[in-house]
């Protein structure tokens, strides 16, 4: 048996994405110990860990953002390893320099690189220097004279965006049509990105009309090694949120994605990049490509690309923090078939996607050959107001785009979740449009086409799941399939029978 690289990892992270990780930590033959706040102690990951840590409160400023803490309660029970996941802690350069102080491997890139790429202008400013494209605009400070800025816009032309400088997920962000808008967007920009990230510094960016989301996933070890692993298209996206992504990208040619994975391994090399990352770039209708940011963690989206590499990201991530190189080259390397994945969320798309809370009353994922299921719930889970709501992410693969795109509408018409709003519906409702099927994506997709999610009568399936359950409350403790009635006649009733009789739903 192959020796462990470490004894013990902490997942510093809750929900799907630490279920997903504890797994190849505990198939490596490692010790998966998690965190657990208040809120969490019934929770999916804290029953697949093997040891866990309680942090006492329920909000995460409280419990899974408590870096220094985290680490003082980890040192104390001998955890060697942290894994952050993504979100929470994952990119907090303090975190992973006070994992390094306490002698705990941060599973990571190094926290000035996670520094530096949390700096949309220095992150820019690197790409430069190592020659790969970035989008035209001006990097000033709060401190220049508007009429200078309006100078520089004027010279970017319109539209354009002010972003923040240390800014993600659409904070502190404003598109801007004309001169006359500049200035109160400039200053709008500014005060939500110092109320979001303590930080007011935006600069300006030449804005691209229907840009395509594609980014690629790199890998670097401590031994100079680096390669990409191609990409993934995520142009799907709702108030600047991934909700589906796919790999591979439909509007890639091969010479398209040798220029860009070239750009992406460039990028890596030029911050001396370890461990998993994506670059992130925006391509435009003509097929020009730009520099949109680095993410110095694993993705939400990592399991399209393990789906058409037949590779497991998390074990290599272990691996490389083990000081291991990585275990093939770039030549190595091959995308296989075609995979999808959707974000599973607790949301009313009928209430303008409001966050939905409660019991999971009922919950039934769909399963077959090439399905997968990232979950971090199950039936019975509450679903709180504390945390984001996502439930799971559903992934499949497929031989090529056509045959991936069935199976994911499919497994979506299949998957049941009673109990709390979801959006399982409104996604099936995409997969199924034709732009989508064409694959005509661009980031406004959404609002282009003014997708909905149906709200059909009950199905087949819904109203035997009502019949089984009325059937079993009245049938109590019953166990034979004939039930008696109140004058005493003896009926019969298939909801009673434990043989091979089963309901089937009329699919129209």
């Amino acid at each position: 048996m192959q020796q462990r690289l470490f004894n013990k990892i902490l997942v510093a992270n809750r929900g799907e994405i630490a279920v997903r990780v504890m797994k190849t930590i505990q198939e490596m033959g490692i010790q998966a110990v998690a965190l657990a706040s208040d809120a969490d102690l019934q929770a999916e990951h804290v029953r697949q860990a093997d040891a866990v840590i309680h942090l006492p409160g329920d909000k995460p400023a409280d419990t899974y953002l408590q870096g220094e803490k985290i680490v003082q309660l980890a040192k104390a029970i001998g955890v060697d390893a942290v894994h952050p996941g993504y979100g929470f802690l994952s990119e907090n350069a303090t975190f992973a320099e006070a994992c390094q102080a306490a002698g705990i491997t941060f599973i990571g890139p190094s926290p000035q690189v996670i520094r530096d790429m949390g700096d949309k202008i220095i992150a820019k400013a690197l790409m430069q220097q190592a020659g790969v494209p970035v989008v035209p605009g001006w990097a000033g400070d709060l401190e220049t004279d508007f009429a200078q800025i309006l100078k520089e816009a004027n010279a970017i032309g319109y539209p354009l965006l002010v972003k923040a400088a240390a800014g993600g997920g659409g904070k502190g962000m404003r598109l801007v049509h004309s001169a006359q808008e500049l200035e109160s967007a400039f200053g709008a920009a500014a005060r939500e990105a110092q109320s979001a990230f303590g930080d007011a510094r935006v600069f300006l960016e030449k804005y691209i009309t229907k840009p395509r989301h594609v980014e690629f996933q790199i890998f670097g070890d401590s031994h100079g090694n680096v390669v990409h692993l191609f990409e993934r298209e995520c142009s799907i996206q709702r108030r600047h949120q991934k909700i589906i992504e796919e790999s591979p990208s439909p509007a890639l040619d091969a010479e398209l994605r040798a220029k860009m994975g070239t750009a992406a391994v460039k990028a890596a090399q030029a911050m001396s990049y370890t461990n998993a990352g994506t670059v992130e770039f925006i391509v435009s209708e003509r097929g020009e490509f730009y520099f949109l940011e680095v993410n110095t963690r694993l993705q939400v989206e990592h399991p399209v690309t393990e789906m058409i590499t037949q590779l497991d990201l998390v074990r290599l991530q272990i691996q490389v923090a083990a000081g291991l190189p990585l275990p093939f080259q770039q030549a190595d390397l091959r995308q296989t078939g075609h995979a999808l994945e959707c974000r599973i969320y607790a949301e009313d798309p009928a209430r303008n996607f409001m966050p939905g809370i409660g019991k999971l009353a009922f919950y039934r994922p769909p399963s077959g050959p090439f399905i997968r299921l990232d979950s971090g719930v199950r039936e019975g889970s509450e679903v709180t107001v504390h945390y984001d709501p996502m439930l799971a992410k559903l992934i499949v693969w497929g031989p090529d785009r056509q045959a991936a795109l069935q199976k994911m509408s499919w497994a979506l018409s299949r998957f049941v979740v009673l109990g709390v709003p979801n959006n399982v519906e409104y996604l099936k409702a995409i997969v199924d449009h034709p732009a989508f099927v064409a694959g005509q994506l661009h980031t406004h997709f959404l609002e282009e086409h003014g997708i909905t999610a149906p709200t059909p009568e009950p199905s087949d399936a819904v109203w035997t799941l009502g019949a089984l359950s009325a059937s079993l409350l009245q049938g109590g403790s019953q166990t034979n399939a004939t039930q008696t009635d109140q004058t005493g006649q003896t009926t019969f009733s298939p909801w009673q029978q434990g043989g091979a009789w089963r309901a089937l739903s009329c699919q129209k």
